[in-house]
């Protein structure tokens, strides 16, 4: 019989999820990974997106376009102080999980990220509750952020007290229905 994580590349590939814990049965994560996978659909690819800044030609809307990998496809901001970049999804849902595919060179440009849901736009949507924290970030890996089902109508990533360069090659965004604001 194949081991829990055989399943989970078997399904999700170079996908390795965040949150949750490890004694859960693989049945358990089975039907998370599935509801995921089929019955989700990705809230990004319909929204629209915003950067701090724009290095060269890496603009926001290459984390949005369904394509993962190839610097074509990337976003990037100018070497700047919290740089960020902000998803604004047209309503608000209940966000169960954020998904990052890094670049396969600049992976310094994303650990450390905070992603941030919410509803507001006071300061660019960079003081938003804190979904999660980016950590243990492979270069060219897609890794799941869990944010437990927070309400929210943008999506933000931000490297707070950080002058860096910020980008990642796409943001996924799941979650289920639309809720007034």
């Amino acid at each position: 019989m194949a081991s829990k994580e055989a399943y989970r590349r078997l399904i999700l590939g170079d996908r390795a999820v965040i949150s949750g814990s490890a004694s859960s049965s693989l049945h358990s994560d089975m039907d998370k990974l599935v509801h995921l996978i089929l019955l989700s659909e990705n809230l990004a690819l319909n929204g629209t997106v915003t950067q701090s800044s724009t290095h060269l030609t890496w603009l926001a809307q290459n984390a949005i376009d369904g394509k993962k990998y190839g610097s074509e496809y990337c976003f990037a901001t100018s070497y700047q102080s919290n740089p960020w970049w902000r998803l604004d999804l047209l309503d608000v849902y209940n966000i169960s999980t954020v998904i990052i595919t890094t670049h396969a060179s600049y992976l310094d440009q994303a650990n450390g990220a905070e992603i941030r849901v919410g509803n507001s736009l006071e300061n660019n949507g960079n003081n938003n509750p804190v979904c999660a924290v980016t950590s243990g970030l492979q270069a060219g890996r897609t890794i799941t952020y869990s944010c437990r089902g927070m309400l929210g109508r943008y999506v933000n990533v931000i490297m707070p007290e950080r002058t860096a360069h910020l980008s990642l090659c796409e943001v996924e965004v799941y979650g289920t229905g639309k809720f007034d604001s």
